[in-house]
């Protein structure tokens, strides 16, 4: 018996190979000195006359040569598409993720579908944002954020401070010297705020998504396995067109 991941191995090379065919079938019927051909023979007036050979050209190219040879590459072509279409209708496996069924009974073209979405899902878990681990967070359950613990600064004004540098005396003033000087007047508290992921989220997240790849894969596979019937669409069809 045939298996389904045997056509799909051959498929791709019978499909280049059936191009190849049908385009030099329709170069050899688009050239019409190969498909004529002429006789011609000479004879003088007389029997004096000059003698002149036979002409002849051959027809290199006959249709229905022609029409036989490209049914023949393109029934090969039909048969193996016909088979892997037919059979994807029943090869089906099970999606398994450690003894948990997650899709049963599962056709291998929507595996196919799923290995494609699943391989963006990856992408884009992989590059959730997560929490900045310099801050401890907590889950706030009346916003559904995460928040940090209160950080009380103080707030601080700069007030101007005279420094005497020379005391007055009754030739001279007092030298003085203004600066300022940083004086608490209230206090800040800080809560921040963020609808970040944790860390640990998302590794968990993506690491399910990889599971769930493996798993694809493996019953595409397993659905590949599956034995199936030869189809001999092709004949049925150049037998009606060319018969």
């Amino acid at each position: 018996m045939t298996k389904l991941n045997q056509i799909i191995a051959v498929e791709k090379g019978v499909k280049s190979k059936a191009v190849q065919d049908v385009n030099g079938a329709h170069q050899k019927v688009q050239k019409p000195a190969l498909l004529a051909g002429i006789s011609r023979t000479y004879q003088p007036k007389d029997e004096e006359g000059e003698q002149l050979p036979p002409e002849s050209t051959r027809v290199q190219v006959q249709g229905e040569d022609v029409l036989r040879e490209m049914a023949a590459s393109l029934t090969r072509l039909f048969d193996v598409t016909a088979t892997k279409d037919w059979a994807n209708c029943t090869a089906r496996a099970d999606v398994t993720v450690e003894g948990r069924t997650i899709l049963a009974d599962v056709p291998v073209g929507y595996l196919l579908f799923l290995e494609k979405q699943l391989t963006d899902l990856h992408a884009f878990v992989r590059k959730l944002p997560t929490l900045d681990a310099a801050e401890s967070w907590s889950h706030d359950p009346s916003t559904d954020w995460w928040k940090t613990d209160p950080v009380r600064t103080i707030r601080t004004k700069k007030v101007p401070r005279n420094h005497v540098k020379a005391e007055a005396t009754e030739k001279h003033p007092a030298q003085v010297e203004v600066y300022y000087e940083d004086v608490p007047i209230g206090y800040w508290t800080t809560v921040k705020f963020s609808g970040a992921l944790p860390a640990r989220r998302v590794n968990e997240l993506v690491e399910r998504v990889e599971k769930l790849q493996q798993a694809v894969k493996f019953a595409r596979e397993e659905a590949n396995a599956t034995e199936i019937t030869d189809q001999r669409a092709g004949e049925a069809v150049f037998g009606y067109l060319f018969g």
